[in-house]
């Protein structure tokens, strides 16, 4: 299969947030969330880094549109905002309750797509968003 395909990295993103869902439990048993997510932050900036730098992806960011800058900072805040609701959550509440009500994210960013960017689902995908909507509702309310 070709590494290129993004169906390999969706299945991969989706193992690894798993994951991270598990570690991140056992992490905050003994921390707070926030400052848990401040650690994890740094760390992902040092590891993203070294792959930037070690693969030659390294570009000037000065050279980029506003536009560019204007959205990547809004995902920022977004991922930002993101991560300390989900640690908040994991440190409250159980992994197999708060991952499937963080995967709602799924029926929200097609939501978000449909209204935002003019995609047009089609009607197969709708009931697989919807599907997936009641499936993360009945795991989560148990």
């Amino acid at each position: 299969m070709n590494m290129n395909h993004w169906l390999v990295w969706a299945a991969f993103s989706a193992c690894f947030a798993a994951l991270t869902a598990i570690f991140a439990k056992v992490g905050l048993r003994q921390i707070d969330s926030d400052l848990a997510t401040l650690i994890r932050t740094i760390i992902i900036a040092f590891v993203l880094s070294l792959l930037v730098w070690g693969f030659g992806k390294w570009q000037n960011p000065l050279l980029l549109s506003g536009k560019t800058w204007l959205f990547l900072t809004l995902s920022a805040f977004a991922t930002g905002a993101s991560w300390l609701c989900y640690f908040r959550a994991l440190q409250l509440g159980q992994v197999s309750q708060v991952a499937p009500i963080d995967k709602l994210s799924v029926v929200l960013a097609t939501l978000f797509a449909v209204l935002f960017l003019g995609e047009r689902p089609s009607v197969q995908e709708y009931l697989g968003i919807i599907l997936i909507a009641l499936g993360v509702l009945t795991i989560a309310l148990k």
